[in-house]
Order: structure tokens, then sequence, then C-alpha cells
């Protein structure tokens, strides 16, 4: 079988982290780049769950935008941020 190069753009920093963990794992980024290809392939998806961050549903922006009318109209209450307990 014929093999072809491709050439893909990636952020820097995420090249090297993933590159080290496919050195843990025994794997080169051609391999692991040609393991993913041939699962989609085969599995004719992407084999994993690609998801949306909840903060931009629909639901969440129209209720951020509503939020932001009302505080402009002197409706509502404002806060100060509130951080995360695992930040």
């Amino acid at each position: 079988m014929a093999t072809k190069n491709i050439t893909i753009r990636m952020d820097e920093d995420l090249k090297k982290h993933a590159e080290q963990v496919f050195k843990d794992m025994g794997l080169n980024m051609t391999t692991a780049i040609t393991i993913f290809t041939k699962a989609v392939v085969l599995q004719k998806r992407i084999p994993f769950e690609i998801t949306a961050d909840p903060f931009y549903r629909l639901a969440n922006q129209e209720h951020l935008r509503k939020s932001i009318t009302d505080l402009d109209h002197h409706h509502g209450q404002s806060h100060d941020l509130i951080e995360g307990q695992n930040e």
C-alpha cells in the first residue's frame, strides 16, 4: 500500500504535549494519527464524543443577553465574580 504525507497545523504546545503522551504509550505522532484515522474509517464516525461548552448553548446566551439588558435598565442585581472551588 502506498503512503502519502500530510501536513497539519497545530498549536506548538499541544503538539509537544501530545508527542510526550504518545511517547509514554510507545507511539509516535504518525502512528497515533493513523490509529485515529483508521478508527474513523472503520466506525464511520469520530471515535469519541465531541461536545460543546454549555456556556455557548443558545439558551444560556439568551439568558445572558436578557440579564445584561436588565442590568442596563437598572433591573436585576449585579454581584462580584464568584470563583469556583476547584480554581
